[in-house]
């Protein structure tokens, strides 16, 4: 009895114990806690504590982000934190009544729970926007219980399992902005509950599955930024009860030039932009009388256009960049049976005038890149966004004094004369103004700030305006940019109005005639971040009230006369700075001085840099002879330098011959010549190149002296079986696949015992699958050396090709936040652009390597330039415009989807694709893997080769930019148009200038056809259609090497190329 007693007592005990400990619910929120990094704002680590546990409640409702439902965890909402964590999202299957959980917009990365489906209360997931990895596991299809779920702008890939059909009460599905490939599983169109689902900006591929026409609840299907190809299914279109339909930057075609044989009464927005359609309009317009959105701009749609008669509904009609020819319907300005609010028709072959724009719901109209003729129309209805530039209208401005409702209006690449209008009123609405490229005429009026009252850009460069700037213009409250440039005004700049609260942010008076000083009100434009004042006739000192200009960032008064010293306090922001070709003295600023030379000379003789640099004015003034001189030494080392290879692969080719026959004699006299077979590397095609395997190099090495290796050297050799110099500092390959000189190719490349590999290979997707042991395996091929390193072609057991750069040491981050940038490549998916498949990290400095994938047959510098060697015949003009409309392609996705500069485009950088040699820029955002000193080397390297932009070499902090990305392709249009290589020097007069120079001499002499390619100009005799093309081109390519205040962006390029 007195046992059981104690039994009972110590029972007691231990149950009462255990009612203090935290339940289930609590213990997996406290396991999740563990992985959180960071937490800015202490939303949950300053909520989620012991002390604030309640023992009798197993929910901690107490808690930041957490609700209950009794004593259970319904909810955990954690978004917009910007939590940093290493989550391990499985604990979350044992909160069982957990109906929601939801984590968007932070930075958690891990993978998803292979135990997801039995979350069985699980209704809402949210995931979006993290750093979530992997591919999704086949257990997802059994949270059965699942209503809504976004992995959107993750790091996902793979193919999507079939399983998902599985999640059978589903109505919302987002996994856009993610890396999934392959084909739609068809186990989607079986979701019957399914209202909505976002699949776009991935990389899926083959034909779109058909069956979702079955969803009977579905109204939003967008599929945009894939790779779907194949005829679009007019099935669906008929018969989907969608009323969303985005199929938008795919690769569909239309069947037999049919667009559609008819479009179902629910779809409401349709948007098929960015496709390759065919067909005309002119007979199937009545389909889309029921469409508020349509969208087909970006295809190659030709023919007449519609007058889109009893198209009642439609709001948006959008047709850019097609083939449309003819005139400009009435029915679509007038508005009589429309209620279009936008009409864009930019980028087609339109001709003819316009009369009058009297639609009373039009809001944008944009007509820009076309053929339109006459005098500018009659406005009368209430248009806010007008867009009529690169066109051939003529005629004066004064039409416009009745457009009271214009905010936006481009009128710029027209034929407009006459002096700018003072009649009032005067778009008393505009906020931005573009009248550049035209023939104006006259003075600025002084009551501009009268009759524009909200003007906030004004553009008028590149006319040939004269007299004063108005005393006026710097002084309007509403004004943040200012371009009059390229025209010939003259007068002083000043004296200007003292104006505390000025807004102007850009200030470009460059390339006039202004005289005398410089006014000292300058100081007051406190907001002014770009003034370019060069290429005047100014004089006198600067001014000290410079100073004052806190925000400047970009300063160029080159080319002028202006005497005296350098203000002393310029702005720290300073990333652009210009004062060449001046007469300027006395020292050079602290803060000045890490401007390059250019930044000061040639001129301002009297120039003294601080102490510590090497550099004077006399030494730069030598300096373009001598690049000249280095340039020409180059060239004859190079020429040298090939015929002595020929020679030494005439020798080579003789002494293997004579080992044959040895060998043969051997054989035949029955001696084993294994082994010596294995002391000859095996040669490959296809480029060029040197094949080296395992085998063949630990042979050759064997009994040697020239294969004994230093330590750090035998631990680089380990991870892959190939390995650049450690000092390889070359700064140009002949592209993919090329040639390169015997010696180099088989330079230091070696391999050893697979068994001490101690690196790590990291792959961003599913798409390979190998070990570094079978890498270094791989028989490796020398590509190509660039500053970053050298790029080799590894041939891997099942005989897919890899591009391998091996980054030469030191140019290479530290490696968290290497692996950190590495993962934001896992994104960028584009069919113009290469796509990185991974890396590898070794022990020491110099392994480090990105795996890519191989693009044969070569880059465009292999197939564009004429030098021996050069891959099959000259490119004809439709390639080359091709090429060209390819890299913008994959320029605007990473500059406007992706949001990254290119930084390192040149011609060797450009990888053409097959048959139809689809171009792909290779290379791209390696400046976020490098440290500052590797940038700066990439783009001094690009200065070495002519790619460089101007503001980059004024810069003492150069980084890539989006406006660099825009002058390095202008540069390689020049190129693809005159056959040139943009590193070469051309002689005029005696003198050598580079590529650029003499284009832009050829085109100001009026001799801008003698710059052609002469296959482009024996196609030109004969097509008027290429020779139109052509000019076009070189057009867009001068705009692209403008200034970088004019410079346009990689969207408007890109528009105008495609509609060429």
């Amino acid at each position: 009895m007195m046992n059981l007693s104690r039994f009972l007592l110590l029972s007691m005990l231990f149950m009462s114990a255990m009612g203090q400990l935290p339940s289930q619910d609590i213990m997996a929120l406290l396991e999740f806690k563990k992985g959180i990094k960071h937490d800015p704002t202490g939303f949950v680590l300053n909520s989620w504590n012991d002390e604030s546990i309640d023992f009798n409640n197993g929910c901690p409702s107490s808690w930041n982000g957490i609700a209950c439902n009794g004593g259970n965890v319904a909810a955990v909402v954690l978004d917009n934190l910007g939590l940093s964590a290493d989550a391990d999202l499985s604990v979350f299957s044992n909160l069982t009544m957990l109906v929601r959980l939801s984590m968007a917009n932070n930075s958690i990365s891990g993978v998803l729970p292979s135990n997801l489906g039995s979350f069985k209360s699980l209704q809402y997931l949210d995931l979006s926007d993290n750093l979530l990895s992997s591919s999704l596991p086949k257990e997802f299809g059994r949270a059965v219980s699942l209503k809504n779920l976004s992995l959107a702008g993750n790091n996902f890939s793979g193919e999507v399992p079939e399983s998902m059909g599985g999640l059978v009460s589903l109505q919302s599905l987002d996994m856009s902005r993610n890396s999934f490939s392959g084909p739609l599983p068809k186990s989607l169109t079986t979701l019957n509950d399914l209202l909505y689902l976002n699949l776009s900006s991935n990389g899926f591929t083959g034909k779109i599955p058909r069956g979702f026409e079955l969803v009977p609840s579905l109204q939003v299907l967008d599929l945009h930024g894939n790779s779907f190809d194949g005829n679009l299914d007019g099935l669906f279109f008929l018969s989907t009860n969608a009323s969303y339909v985005d199929f938008s930057g795919n690769r569909l075609v239309t069947t037999s030039g049919k667009l559609l044989p008819g479009v179902s009464e629910s779809i409401k927005h349709l948007n098929l932009s960015h496709n390759q359609l065919e067909g005309s309009l002119t007979s199937g317009f009545q389909l889309f009388q029921n469409l508020k959105v349509l969208d087909l701009s970006y295809n190659q749609l030709s023919g007449e256009l519609p007058g889109f008669n009893y198209v009642y509904d439609l709001q948006v009609l959008k047709l850019s960049n097609n083939r449309f020819s003819g005139s400009l319907p009435n029915n679509l300005l007038k508005g009589d049976s429309l209620l279009l609010t936008t009409l864009d028709l930019s980028g087609n072959n339109l001709s003819g005038p316009i009369s009058a724009i009297m639609s009373t719901t039009l809001h944008t109209l944009d007509l820009s890149s076309n053929s339109l003729t006459g005098e500018l129309p009659l406005l009368t209805g209430s248009c806010v966004f007008l867009d009529l530039s690169n066109n051939q209208f003529e005629g004066n401005l004064t039409r416009w004094s009745k457009w009271e409702n214009v905010e936006y209006l481009d009128l710029s690449q027209n034929r407009f004369t006459g002096s700018f209008p003072d009649v009032s009123p005067q778009l008393l609405r505009a906020n931005h103004l573009n009248l550049s490229y035209n023939k104006l005429t006259g003075s600025l009026p002084e009551r501009i700030p009268t009759h524009y009252p909200k003007l906030g850009v004004l553009d008028i460069s590149s006319n040939t305006l004269d007299g004063p700037l108005p005393s006026t213009l710097l002084s309007m409250p509403t004004l943040e940019e200012i371009h009059l440039q390229n025209n010939g005004m003259t007068g002083s700049i000043g004296p200007l109005p003292y104006s505390p609260g000025s807004r102007i942010r850009l200030l470009d008076l460059s390339h006039n005639r202004f005289d005398g000083d410089l006014a000292s009100a300058f100081g007051s434009l406190t907001s002014l971040q770009v003034l370019n004042l060069a290429a005047n006739n100014l004089s006198g000192s600067l001014p000290n009230s410079m100073d004052k200009m806190v925000s400047l960032s970009s300063l160029d008064v080159s080319q002028n006369h202006f005497t005296g010293p350098l203000p002393s306090n310029l702005s720290s922001s300073l990333v652009a700075f210009n004062v060449s070709y001046n007469d300027l003295s006395g020292t050079v600023p602290e803060n000045l001085k890490s401007f390059p030379p250019p930044s000061f000379y040639p001129g301002n003789s009297q120039l003294i840099l601080p102490a510590g640099s090497s550099t004077s004015a006399s030494e730069v003034s030598k300096g373009k002879p001598m690049n000249l001189l280095i340039k020409v030494v180059i060239i004859v080392s190079c020429a040298i330098a090939l015929v002595i290879l020929i020679l030494v692969a005439v020798l080579l080719f003789c002494i293997c011959k004579s080992r044959r026959r040895e060998e043969r004699s051997s054989i035949i006299a029955g001696k084993d010549t294994n082994r010596r077979d294995q002391t000859v590397p095996s040669g490959s095609g296809g480029g060029g190149g040197t094949v080296v395997s395992a085998e063949d190099l630990v042979a050759s090495r064997k009994d040697s002296s020239s294969g004994i290796l230093s330590p750090d050297e035998k631990l680089a050799v380990v991870a892959t079986g190939f390995s650049p110099s450690k000092t390889s500092n070359l700064s140009w390959s002949p592209g993919s696949g090329d040639s390169l000189p015997p010696d180099q190719q088989l330079a230091r490349l070696d391999v050893r015992s697979p068994d001490r590999l101690v690196g790590e290979l990291q792959f961003l997707d599913e798409s390979i699958r190998l070990t570094p042991e079978e890498l270094s395996r791989a028989p490796a091929e020398v590509l190509g050396r660039s500053s970053h390193g050298t790029s080799y072609r590894a041939t891997l057991d099942n005989g897919v090709f890899l591009t391998v750069k091996w980054l030469r040491e030191g140019v290479a981050k530290q490696r968290k936040e290497f692996a950190k940038e590495v993962k934001k490549f896992t994104n960028i998916r584009h069919p113009n652009v290469v796509t990185l498949r991974g890396y590898y990290w070794g022990p020491t400095q110099h392994e480090k390597l990105i795996l890519s994938d191989y693009i044969s047959p070569g880059s465009l510098a292999s197939f564009l330039y004429d030098r021996p060697g050069r891959k099959g015949p000259p490119l004809a003009w439709i390639q080359r415009l091709k090429i060209a409309v390819d890299v913008a392609r994959g320029l605007n996705y990473l500059h406007f989807d992706r949001a990254v500069p290119h930084g390192n485009l040149k011609a060797t950088n450009i990888l053409l694709e097959g048959e139809e040699l689809n171009a792909r820029v290779s290379d791209y955002c390696l400046h976020r893997l490098m440290t500052q000193a590797g940038t700066v080397e990439q783009i001094l390297d690009a200065g070495i080769l002519g790619y460089r932009a101007p503001e980059l070499a004024a810069s003492r902090k150069p980084l890539p930019s989006f406006k660099a990305d825009v002058y390095a392709f202008g540069v390689i249009l020049l190129e693809i148009l005159t056959g040139r290589c943009a590193g070469d020097v051309i002689t005029v007069e005696q003198e050598g200038v580079d590529l650029t120079d003499w284009v832009r001499l050829r085109v100001a002499e009026g001799r801008g056809a003698e710059c052609f390619d002469s296959v482009l100009t024996q196609e030109m005799g004969s097509d008027s259609v290429t020779e139109k093309g052509t000019k076009e081109v070189l057009g867009v390519a001068l705009r692209c090497i403008r200034p970088v205040s004019e410079r346009p962006g990689i969207k408007t390029i890109y528009e105008d190329l495609s509609s060429i």
